[in-house]
């Protein structure tokens, strides 16, 4: 019985993750799970102004998809071989 109850719970969540993948547009709820960040964490970021967000009416808290998807690749972190690559087309440009 726990298993199928694990299988429900699994299931329900793939299908919050496709039904918000169709979304443009994302609740404070719904982009804490896009991000799977707590709620805390998300007001954080809104507060310091490091994510984008809209408040029409001044309330509710919204996020456009793109926006959650373009602050996670600015976060990106270059691995070894990216900066060596660099450095060498770097080098090349300017020999």
């Amino acid at each position: 019985m726990d298993n199928i109850q694990k299988q429900i719970v699994e299931l329900k969540e793939i299908l919050l993750r496709i039904e918000n993948q169709q979304n443009e547009f994302y609740s404070l709820e719904e982009a804490c799970s896009y991000l799977k960040i707590s709620k805390p964490s998300m007001y954080k970021l809104t507060s310091k102004k490091e994510i984008t967000y809209y408040t029409p009416g001044g309330k509710k808290i919204y996020f456009q998809k793109q926006d959650l998807d373009t602050w996670i690749l600015a976060g990106k972190v270059a691995s070894s071989q990216d900066f060596i690559e660099g450095l060498e087309n770097f080098l090349t440009k300017n020999s």
